[in-house]
C-alpha cells in the first residue's frame, strides 16, 4: 500500500491534503508533515494544506488558502479523518483523484485509494513509515520541520507516549524522527502550556465531576461556566485527559456547550466507548472518541448509557 502511495504521489503535479474539522496535534502533524516531505522532494510539485486554522496549533505550523478552481485535477490527500462528515474542506470531490489515509476505524471507506491502520498510534506515525518506505525506494529526504510535525502528532496522538496505542514500532519512529534538528523543549511547552484560565477551569473541573461507584464520571462546561473562566469551547480540548488522572476513573465524559449543540469527548481506560458515540452520530478510537447531543437531556442519556458500559 505505501508503495501505491507513492506511486501516486509522483504521479499527480498538483497535490491539496486535508484533515479533520477541530484539529489536533496529529492532523496538523500527518497534514502538515506530509506536505513538507512531498515538497522536499518533488520541488516542482504544488502542494497545499488547507483548511480552517486553530489558533491554538500557531505553534506548529498554519494553513494555506485554496480556491475551489484549484482542485481540479489536483490529487487530494485526507489525513487523520474517519468520515466524510469530518473532513473540513466542501471542495475534495471536484478533484481527479482521493487518497484516504488515517489510523481510525474504517467506518466509512471513502477514497479512491486507501490506507487505513488501526495498530498505529497516530497518522503521522503512518506518513513517518511511509517516509522510511520512500527514503529506501526512492530516496525521499526529511527535513527538520516535518520531524518536528510528525513527532508532534505522534506525541499528541501517545499522550506523550502514555497510552496503549504507543507500539514498539511508535517508539523506533519516534526515535528516527528525534535526531532531525528541531527543539524539542520549545515543542512541548507548545504543546502543553496552558493558560491560566485553563487552570483555573481545570480546578473547577477536578472540585465538580461526579463519579458513580463504577468509575463512570462526567463535568458538564455549559456556556455560562466557559463564560465565567473567559474560555472557548475549542480551548477546552486542552483539557480533556484531565480526569484521567484520577484514582478508579474507568471512562468519562465531558459536555461542552456550544452555539449549536453540546460538544461530548469520551475517555477510557478499559471500556471501549467508540460504540456509544458512534450512538450520537459519532465516532474515534476505542478509548478516545467524540459526538454531539442537542440538550442536556439528552446528555444525561449519554452518562445512564456510560455508566451501563463501566457495569459490564
Amino acid at each position: 500500500m505505501k508503495r501505491q502511495i507513492i506511486d501516486t504521489i509522483e504521479k499527480y503535479n498538483k497535490i491539496i491534503i486535508l484533515r479533520h474539522v477541530r484539529p489536533d496535534p496529529d492532523a496538523y502533524g500527518s497534514q502538515i508533515g506530509l506536505k513538507e516531505l512531498i515538497l522536499e522532494n518533488y520541488p516542482t510539485k504544488e502542494v497545499y494544506a488547507a483548511g480552517e486554522h486553530e489558533e491554538s496549533l500557531t505553534y506548529l505550523a498554519r494553513l494555506d488558502t485554496v480556491e475551489r478552481l484549484y482542485y481540479k485535477d489536483a490529487l487530494v490527500i485526507i489525513t487523520d479523518t474517519g468520515n466524510t462528515e469530518r473532513i473540513d474542506g466542501e471542495f475534495y470531490k471536484d478533484s481527479a483523484f482521493i487518497m484516504k489515509i488515517d489510523h481510525h476505524p474504517d467506518v466509512d471507506p471513502y477514497g479512491d485509494l486507501r490506507w487505513v491502520d488501526t495498530t498505529a498510534s497516530s497518522t503521522s506515525e503512518m506518513i513517518t513509515a511511509l517516509f522510511k518506505e520512500a527514503k529506501k525506494t526512492n530516496d525521499w529526504k526529511m527535513t527538520d520541520n516535518a520531524a518536528r510535525l510528525l513527532f508532534a502528532g505522534i506525541v499528541g496522538d501517545t499522550g506523550r507516549f502514555m497510552f496503549p496505542s504507543a507500539t514498539e514500532q511508535t517508539f523506533e519512529l519516534a526515535s528516527e524522527l528525534i535526531k532531525y534538528n528541531f527543539n524539542r523543549a520549545e515543542l512541548f511547552a507548545g504543546m502543553y502550556e496552558v493558560d491560566r484560565k485553563l487552570l483555573h477551569l481545570q480546578g473547577h473541573i477536578y472540585q465538580n465531576f461526579e463519579m458513580d461507584d463504577n468509575g463512570a464520571a462526567f463535568i458538564k462546561l455549559d456556556s455560562a461556566t466557559l463564560a465565567k473562566f473567559n474560555v472557548t469551547a475549542s480551548e477546552t480540548s486542552q483539557l480533556v485527559g484531565s480526569l484521567g488522572d484520577v484514582k478508579g476513573i474507568s471512562a468519562w465524559l465531558i459536555f461542552i456547550e456550544e452555539e449549536d449543540q453540546i460538544r461530548v469527548r469520551l475517555r477510557s481506560k478499559g471500556p471501549v466507548i467508540n460504540t456509544l458515540a458512534a450512538e450520537y452520530g459519532g465516532g474515534g478510537h476505542p478509548l478516545a472518541a467524540g459526538a454531539s447531543v442537542h440538550s442536556w437531556d439528552e446528555a444525561d442519556e449519554v452518562i445512564s448509557k456510560l455508566k451501563e458500559y463501566c457495569l459490564k
